[in-house]
């Protein structure tokens, strides 16, 4: 799991960018399996009810800003 989130963090600048700006689940992927990896079991959760209810699309924006900026794809762990 953890080669698949270095892989993820990994890839190009502005690929990074058109996943996060066209298509808002990859962030939140990158988060659940951040979390998975970490074996943090409240990132789990909080990563699991965000995708099944919504709530990413309140992250997005932030997403979008860290990913512009260059940096990591804030989350807890």
């Amino acid at each position: 799991m953890k080669d698949l989130v270095k892989t993820l963090e990994g890839l190009p600048w502005i690929v990074r960018v058109l996943l996060t700006v066209l298509w808002g689940l990859y962030s939140n992927l990158l988060r659940l399996f951040r979390s998975l990896a970490a074996n943090n079991v409240i990132g789990i959760v909080l990563a699991v009810v965000l995708i099944l209810c919504g709530g990413f699309f309140i992250l997005w924006i932030i997403d979008v800003i860290m990913v512009l900026l260059g940096k990591k794809i804030w989350w807890i762990d």
